[in-house]
């Protein structure tokens, strides 16, 4: 076995280091990259996204963000002009009369009110509608591990049950001298290898947890995210417009431990037919390890093993 020196230990410590960093700052920098087939971030500002209650979010920010403008036009404006307006140079004498304005102060109370209250109706009403998951129309256990999740469909599709962890083509581009350029590896840190498969136009919730550390599942052009804490359940909705089937990336927005940035979410929309057949496809397949055992003589209540997911094309 070879035996390295206390230097050459530290010189693999921070190159792993200098390698996990730059696989955090290429998936950051994936999340935001403008994809013409699904993800709607311009790489400028939030993504307006593919659910009313992304949209929502976006206009409510960009509210809040012109708001913020023209307080800041107007706090700026009035500051530059009495610098340049009554600055010594010019003559301008302190006023030493005015000590206290009633009026003044009632003014400036009450405006900073009014825009507080402009803002926060809006917000707990969004709030509100975040937080409330009835009717879904499909339920999925999401269970956050180091580094992959777990997904147990409910409902319809009930029986599906799949983990879902870092593509290979990435696993071995961000290994240490791979020799790999993670250029060349498609949607590098941001794919995996069984994608979460939900129907457009439904209503779908997560139910989250953690068997290790927190998580947290994020999905931007959803306006998603939640924590996954281990002990506790999470709910999460969205519900994808319909016509807008495709695929749509995140990661776990936690500071789970290291190889925090290799946990990656990819979330394939199908139209609703096309997820029915998915599921029946997923059933089909878990099947025939069950008649498998049968035909072997397995003991009666034994679990079959999971199967590979069946991908949709």
């Amino acid at each position: 076995m070879r035996e390295l020196s206390g230097d050459g230990e530290q010189s693999i410590s921070r190159q792993r280091g200098q390698r996990a960093a730059a696989g955090l700052c290429a998936a950051a920098s994936g999340l935001f990259a403008v994809d013409a087939s699904a993800n709607t971030s311009n790489g400028y500002n939030l993504p307006p996204g593919v659910t009313d209650l992304s949209r929502d979010m976006f206009a409510l920010h960009m509210e809040v963000f012109w708001i913020c403008v023209g307080i800041a036009v107007v706090v700026f404006g009035a500051m530059i002009y009495s610098l340049l307006r009554f600055r010594k140079s010019q003559g301008a004498v302190a006023d030493t009369t005015m000590l206290h304005s009633t009026q003044v102060e009632i003014v400036w109370t009450v405006i900073p009110v009014v825009i507080l209250v402009v803002m926060a109706v809006p917000a707990a009403e969004l709030i509100l509608r975040m937080e409330d998951s009835r009717d879904s129309g499909l339920s999925i256990r999401v269970t956050g591990y180091q580094w992959k999740w777990e997904y147990q469909y409910m409902d319809a599709a009930e029986g599906i049950d799949f983990f879902s962890t870092l593509a290979r083509p990435s696993n071995f581009a961000r290994e240490l001298r791979s020799g790999i350029d993670p250029n060349t590896v498609e949607n590098y840190l941001l794919d995996v290898d069984k994608p979460l498969v939900i129907p457009s136009g439904t209503k779908v919730r997560l139910l989250l947890t953690s068997q290790d550390v927190i998580h947290a599942w994020w999905v931007p052009d959803f306006g998603a995210k939640r924590s996954a804490i281990p002990g506790y359940v999470n709910e999460l909705w969205f519900k994808v417009d319909a016509g807008k089937e495709g695929t749509y990336r995140g990661q776990c927005a936690a500071l789970c431990g290291r190889d925090h940035g290799f946990m990656p979410i990819v979330v394939t929309v199908l139209t609703p037919d096309d997820f029915k057949k998915w599921v029946a496809d997923q059933k089909a397949a878990l099947k025939q390890p069950a008649a498998a055992g049968q035909a072997t003589g397995a003991p009666p209540g034994a679990q079959p093993p999971r199967t590979a997911q069946v991908l949709p094309n």
